[in-house]
């Protein structure tokens, strides 16, 4: 018998049709802009890290880290977002050097969560719904290893949860072409600059949020009613 969790992925995936085709159709609206170094951010990986009662932490990249970043917002159980860069191999990268494509870094949202309220399992079905991971170093007009889709996991146990369940999903065809997600050690994140924080938040009137990010949470909102705060 199908899990519920693929059942889940499955059930309402054309819901998030259109808003891949506004990303396709927009893209970024901004561009890279230079900043010199982030350690004026490093106090935010340090709090987030920080172990509180049953409080844990996941980090995904899925194209830009705004739509990211906005939808994990919303997840009830869920007490922090930061959007930053994991997985490369440059120490505390800027956004101009990311966008490069060169530092290895993905565009990642880290999210501190309450496993009794949200589990891991909730976390990785939010995540695989809300972008295509059947498009390689590519999400909508985004394009470069810096989008690619990636579950980065904290623990031996994340690693096999995210296997687990990416196996199963190809192995369902809940999307029509297999599945591009690289699950990989979470090393070297940076978290963004200040402006970056909380974007959709302090930028909802900009196209980009107007166009590609509201679309994403009306179609989040109604598909994961049961899980929003």
């Amino acid at each position: 018998m199908m899990s519920t969790f693929v059942l889940g992925i499955m059930n309402n995936l054309k819901a998030f049709a259109n808003a891949t085709l506004l990303v396709l159709a927009f893209g970024h609206m901004t561009a890279c802009a230079d900043q010199v170094t982030n350690d004026e951010n490093k106090s935010l990986a340090d709090s987030n890290m920080e172990s509180n009662g049953n409080l844990d932490t996941a980090t995904f990249g899925a194209g830009c880290f705004w739509c990211v970043e906005a939808v994990f917002q919303e997840v009830k159980g869920v007490t922090s977002v930061t959007s930053g860069y994991a997985g490369g191999f440059v120490d505390n990268p800027t956004y101009k050097q990311v966008c490069s494509g060169e530092t290895g870094h993905a565009e990642v949202a880290q999210i501190v969560f309450n496993p009794d309220v949200v589990s891991f399992e909730d976390l990785l079905e939010i995540f695989w719904k809300t972008h295509d991971p059947t498009t390689l170093n590519k999400q909508g007009n985004d394009v470069g290893p810096q989008y690619r889709s990636a579950v980065f996991y904290h623990s031996e146990e994340q690693k096999s949860k995210a296997e687990f369940y990416k196996k199963k999903l190809d192995e369902s065809g809940a999307f029509e072409r297999p599945i591009v997600t690289t699950i990989e050690k979470y090393a070297n994140y940076t978290p963004a600059e200040a402006y970056h924080q909380d974007y959709y938040q302090n930028n909802s009137s900009q196209p980009y949020c107007s166009f590609v990010i509201q679309p994403k949470l009306e179609k989040f909102r109604k598909a994961f009613e049961d899980k929003l705060k």
